[in-house]
């Protein structure tokens, strides 16, 4: 798997085709969802700072529908790295297709 990120800041996790071409492709897509409390923490928690959670989602489980490709144009890509095999993104990637099964 490689992650590339992006000149927006968001970052898309997958299996890599076409690196050299115009348009990225990645396949098997995964990406990153940061979501934090709406309500502020409560006055005995003052110090507290706002819970963030982070999940790894599938491409594909979305509203829309998209077909589990993309094709990034090269002109929006910051840097491409390989992930090893034991990386949490990786190990994420892992649990979700066995809880698939």
């Amino acid at each position: 798997y490689s992650a590339v990120f992006l000149a927006n800041g968001q970052v898309y996790f997958g299996k890599l085709a076409t690196p050299t071409s115009q348009y990225v492709t990645l396949t098997d897509v995964f990406y990153l969802r940061i979501q934090q409390q709406l309500q502020p923490p409560s006055q005995e928690d003052e110090e507290s700072v706002p819970k963030r959670e982070t999940q790894l989602i599938k491409l594909g489980e979305e509203l829309h529908g998209p077909v589990d490709e993309i094709k990034i144009n090269r002109d929006q890509v910051l840097f491409i790295e390989r992930m090893k095999t034991d990386s949490r993104v990786v190990q994420g990637i892992k649990k979700f297709y066995e809880q698939k099964k």
